[in-house]
């Protein structure tokens, strides 16, 4: 309420800022930029300062919260100048001083919470009451704040560790963090020494080392290091301990992060437990002491035994080291450098069975290898301290002593073979391992003969490892030993392995591993001590071609001209996926029973073409999918690649780099493809008709095309004739589809049938026959047959369909019937009425010119025969007039 109270005088006094002068400074109240994050439990200082207002009056300030599940209701908190001012959620906190102001100026304070709780996260406001007698600028600030949980964690595992002058000691400090915001640790080491903590050594939020006064020389001569270990893990190492190091170490850990104004706030810190560390001064005096990697050890084996100098400043000092065998000295290093070896100890340090080190200036190493019974007994060492210039030794140190026993290796091995490839496929992977388990710690040698027996019960080694380490491959598997189809491998001391590669049907069987353990006896030669036989693995090995499957299916079985259609070859199982294939497809055309091998994939992907590559290459795609199926597509199909399809699949293994081998082949089912050309859609006119002509007219029949399959489509038409509808259909002529016009019958050798007969193209789906000067012969009935083409995929023509059209009478008419028309239409009676009787009438005028010109000659005697003489019998006797006429007609 007091905050919109608060609002509305500022919009109040507007009018009257405005017409202030300009001189008066502008009053602005300023906050940390936010948002702030802070946890649960610490302390937070919030700083507000106010500018712009008179420096010798003191401002007031007052501060509020608002909560997010409460954004109108403010809710204050404390003032610097009304004890009653704070609400009371907040009033017994700012009673108990957990809430507080600190003025720092007349003009700025700050705002300090000790404990911060999980309510007070919420949007804070500092007002600043008017000092002056105006209002000009801002008078309150805010900020929001968060509080997170408090989740940062170091330990340190407290114990007490008891050190000599000159030991190193290692702390590892674990610190972990959850905040969900960008953080960063700083770690730092103490040693705390009654009421006084002494920084050792701290690691900044920056990641940057820095030593503590007492340490910074030891940091930079390396003594003094702090690692980071991994995310949590930080390790305090001090080198060369000193007596005043001795007291109680812990670690202090701080979270910080940076606010929006890019400094750093602590976040949260912790401390953790104390490690008390007692630091012994040896002064002159030192300590020998001395430890076993092992004190059962089988025959065989290695023995390693350290003497340990405990001893200030060894660096400056000159020790010399012996080890003792049963109170008899064996190998000492003397403090030259110098070593001796006693007994046979020196012929085995030339065999190399003796080592002997200097770890450090404090540890010296002897090493035994190939161990024997008589290496077991009462092991000491011995630490004689000597002069720079050798006088001899002024002071000498046993070690306690330890006891080391050396036994024969116990035959107590259990071998047993395991796979996990019991059942595979011919050309799969096979695995074996063989373990060996000892009740106890062994040093023998072992040897390892893989055996396998087939299904005739014939053992037969495959190969061996001996106690050196050497394989040897035997003889029936020599070849696959060379190939590194069959390999062996000891991938543990007490496991070998054994994997054969591109298995064979003939690897079917039980196998076994022999183990044979082996020691060295005194002469260095090895005794064979038992051999042991695992248990019997038995495998099944299935053969490919048994299972092979190849099964070839088309979703489109028919298709048309142009069309397209697919084939696939599946291959089964998809276990076999691994395995490449040759795929080949054969062909058989239809109506026909020869077959043609098509195309082949290849195993190594490459195409290869078969017999038909002229008439299906460019229209096929053969693509394989990865599980070595293999998709034949035709496009452009026609009548020519319509017929019987079969795959055969071929699988193959590398045997070699350089070699595949076929394992298994097998052929599919038939899959019959039909091509059919498209449906026929021509039509030719069907309705009747009858054309009247006149003799000498042109008649001219029309073959209309109504309908075709397709636009490209090329026609050829035949012309039938027909007297009527009982006699026999003659054929007139044909023109073909390259307009080539061909006559039958009759009018093939006649030249004016072929005038009068003629056929014209108008346009693609007209033809005409034309028959120019008819006569009543061409009266009859008329069609046509129409043959339609079409290019096919292969540019070949074929026939679409045919029509026939309906038929055209066509009738021939004569004019008014005369003697001259009848003549006229008759040949013979037109012979007999025009032209004999002309003939007749020329030949009388001859003959009557002859006898004008000749009256002189006598008359020819009656008896003799004379032209005119029976002419004239024929005359006067009308009777055989009569005969005469009939015999005439009938020549």
């Amino acid at each position: 309420m007091e905050r919109s109270q608060r609002t509305w005088l500022t919009l109040l006094a507007l009018p009257l800022l405005l017409s202030l002068d300009l001189c008066i400074a502008q009053r602005k109240v300023k906050l940390q930029e936010g948002p702030l994050i802070r946890a649960e439990g610490r302390h937070i200082a919030i700083q507000c300062e106010v500018s712009g207002i008179q420096q010798s009056v003191e401002q007031n300030f007052e501060w509020s919260i608002t909560h997010s599940r409460n954004p109108t209701l403010p809710i204050q908190i404390i003032s610097t100048y009304n004890s009653n001012f704070p609400y009371a959620m907040y009033k017994r906190r700012v009673e108990a001083g957990e809430i507080y102001i600190e003025r720092i100026k007349n003009d700025s304070v700050r705002l300090h919470i000790t404990n911060l709780q999980k309510s007070d996260e919420g949007e804070f406001e500092c007002y600043t009451p008017n000092t002056e007698s105006t209002y000009w600028g801002s008078y309150n600030a805010l900020v929001n704040l968060t509080v997170i949980p408090d989740t940062l964690r170091a330990t340190l595992v407290p114990k007490v560790l008891n050190k000599v002058e000159g030991d190193s000691l290692e702390l590892v400090c674990e610190v972990y963090k959850q905040t969900p915001y960008h953080t960063h640790v700083a770690v730092t080491w103490y040693l705390q020494k009654e009421n006084q903590n002494i920084r050792v050594i701290s690691l900044t939020k920056g990641f940057t080392l820095h030593a503590g006064e007492l340490y910074k020389q030891r940091q930079k001569s390396g003594d003094v290091q702090l690692d980071k270990i991994g995310t949590t893990s930080f390790k305090l190492t001090i080198h060369k301990l000193q007596k005043s190091e001795q007291g109680q170490f812990y670690c202090h850990s701080i979270e910080w992060i940076q606010d929006q104004d890019k400094s750093w706030q602590e976040l949260t810190e912790r401390r953790t437990d104390n490690v008390t560390v007692n630091v012994k001064s040896m002064g002159k005096d030192f300590l020998a002491l001395i430890k076993a990697t092992e004190v059962n050890i089988d025959v065989g084996g290695s023995l390693e035994i350290t003497c340990i100098i405990k001893a200030q400043n060894t660096v400056d000092r000159f020790f010399s080291v012996a080890w003792f065998l049963n109170h008899d000295e064996i190998v000492r290093f003397g403090s030259n450098a110098v070593l001796s070896l006693h007994g046979e100890y020196g012929m085995r340090e030339n065999s190399r069975g003796v080592a002997v080190r200097k770890k450090t200036d404090k540890e010296y190493i002897l090493k035994l290898y190939q161990i024997q019974v008589e290496d077991g007994g009462k092991y000491h060492c011995q630490v004689e301290e000597s002069e720079k210039v050798a006088t001899g030794a002024f002071s000498s140190k046993k070690s306690e002593e330890i006891i080391v026993i050396v036994q024969q290796p116990k035959a107590d091995l259990k071998v047993v073979i395991s796979s996990n490839t019991t059942q595979i496929l011919e050309g799969d992977f096979l695995h074996f391992a063989c373990h060996i388990h000892s009740v106890t710690s062994t040093n023998s040698q072992l040897s390892i003969i893989w055996q396998f027996k087939n299904k005739q019960s014939i053992m037969s080694d495959i190969i061996e490892m001996n106690h050196y380490g050497v394989q040897v491959a035997t003889k029936p598997y020599h070849k696959r030993i060379i190939n590194g189809d069959v390999r062996m491998a000891r991938v543990r001391s007490d496991i070998f392995t054994l994997g054969i590669y591109n298995a064979w049907t003939s690897d079917e069987g039980l196998y076994s591993c022999k183990v044979m353990q082996w020691a060295v006896n005194g002469n260095q030669k090895w005794d064979l001590i038992k051999e042991y036989i695992s248990n019997d693995e038995a495998v099944t090995i299935t053969s490919l071609e048994s299972i092979l499957k190849v099964t070839a299916i088309t979703r489109s079985p028919t298709t048309s001209y142009y069309g397209t259609f697919s084939i696939q070859c599946y291959i089964q199982p998809s276990s076999l996926r691994h395995l490449p294939a040759s795929v080949s497809w054969k062909f058989q055309p239809a109506n026909s029973n020869d077959s043609y091998h098509l195309v082949t994939f290849s195993y190594d992907t490459s195409i290869v073409w078969g017999d038909k590559e002229v008439e299906f290459k460019g229209k096929i795609t053969v693509e394989k999918t990865a599980s070595n199926n293999v998709h034949l597509r035709v496009s452009r199909a026609s009548n020519l690649e319509a017929g019987k399809f079969l795959c055969n699949a071929e699988l193959w293994k590398r045997q070699h780099p350089n070699e595949w081998v076929m394992k298994a082949s097998a052929t599919s089912n038939i899959v019959q493809v039909v091509v059919f050309p498209p449906v026929s859609l021509l039509q030719l006119a069907q309705q009747e008709s009858t054309t009247r002509k006149m003799i000498n007219d042109m008649v001219e029949l029309d073959c209309q095309i109504f309908a075709q399959t397709q636009n490209d489509s090329q026609f050829s038409v035949t012309w039938f004739f027909t007297k009527s509808q009982r006699q026999k259909e003659d054929i007139i002529l044909n023109i073909d589809r390259n307009n080539i016009v061909q006559y039958y019958g009759e009018f093939q050798n006649n030249d004016q049938k072929r005038k009068k007969f003629q056929v014209v193209k108008t346009s693609k789906d007209l033809y005409k026959l034309i028959i120019e000067k008819t006569d009543v012969n061409d009266g009859g009935n008329y069609y046509c047959h129409v043959t339609e083409w079409l290019l096919d995929p292969n540019n070949i023509w074929y026939n679409v369909g045919d029509a026939v059209s309906a038929r055209t009478t066509v009738e021939i008419h004569t004019p008014d019937v005369t003697l001259y028309s009848k003549a006229c239409a008759s040949p013979t009676l037109f012979y007999f009425i025009f032209v004999y009787p002309f003939i007749i009438f020329i030949a009388l005028i001859i003959v009557a010119v002859y006898f004008y010109w000749n009256p002189g000659k006598p008359q020819t005697s009656p008896k003799e025969n004379s032209l005119w003489t029976p002419i004239e019998t024929i005359f006067a006797d009308p009777k055989t007039e009569g005969e005469a006429s009939v015999i005439q007609c009938t020549e």
